[in-house]
Formats: C-alpha cells, sequence, structure tokens
C-alpha cells in the first residue's frame, strides 16, 4: 500500500529555499543593527569612565567565540562585526 506522494518541483523549492534565505538576512541585518546600536552605548559608557573605546581582551572573546561556533570563516564573521561596531572614531 504505497501511496504515490508527489514531490515539489525544484523551481518551487528554489523559490521557497530563497524566501526564507531573504528573511533570515533581514533578521541578521535588524539584530547587526540592534548590535551596533548596543556597542556604541557600551563604548560612550566606557568613554565616560576613563576607559579606553576599544577592550581587545573583550573582543578575542568574540572571535574565540565565533570561530568555535562556526569554524575559520567565523573569524572573519566576528572580525567584521566588531569593525561594524567599533563606529567612527
Amino acid at each position: 500500500m504505497n501511496e504515490l506522494v508527489a514531490k515539489p518541483e525544484p523551481a518551487d523549492v528554489i523559490a521557497a529555499g530563497r524566501a526564507e534565505i531573504d528573511e533570515i538576512d533581514k533578521q541578521i541585518i535588524e539584530l547587526v543593527q540592534r548590535r551596533v546600536t548596543v556597542s556604541r552605548t557600551i563604548q560612550e559608557a566606557r568613554l565616560a569612565a576613563g576607559g579606553r573605546r576599544v577592550e581587545l581582551a573583550r573582543e578575542n572573546q568574540i572571535i574565540t567565540r565565533y570561530r568555535e561556533g562556526l569554524g575559520k570563516p567565523g573569524t572573519s564573521i566576528a572580525l567584521t562585526l566588531l569593525e561594524l561596531c567599533r563606529g567612527q572614531r
């Protein structure tokens, strides 16, 4: 009693996948923008307290987290995020 189940057309699978990726990308962009805002707030507070704008030990923790979570390409992603979050000098 095997019922035949229609397989979706490749074009439909591709279109649905791309729509999902577009939504994920939108969410990633929104999260990065939120991260930039939070980072700016932290930098301003650190500067107001007489500290440095950038804390290298913290940045190394972030790079390690991304590398461990995503492998070698995670390092590039972390560095790009850190660059975006450092803001203008």
